[in-house]
């Protein structure tokens, strides 16, 4: 069964400028990034908390995704 949390993520993955745009943001500001996943998400009727999130991503084989949530746990 296919998490929201993927599915949203599928949805961003597939978008190169809204990934790009996450991605910059979530560099400076790793907490306002997760707050615009979870808006995105709410936007597109794909509800997840920012906890759903961090922890899909701690399941990606993504060496980006991986850089990114280290540099989120150090915001958090």
């Amino acid at each position: 069964m296919t998490s929201n949390a993927e599915k949203l993520y599928d949805f961003i993955a597939n978008d190169s400028e809204r990934k790009k745009s996450l991605f910059l943001m979530a560099l400076n500001n790793p907490k306002s990034a997760l707050e615009k996943i979870c808006e995105i998400g709410k936007e597109l009727d794909i509800l997840v908390t920012k906890e759903e999130v961090i922890q899909y991503l701690e399941t990606v084989d993504d060496e980006a995704t991986k850089l990114w949530l280290i540099k989120a746990r150090g915001g958090l």
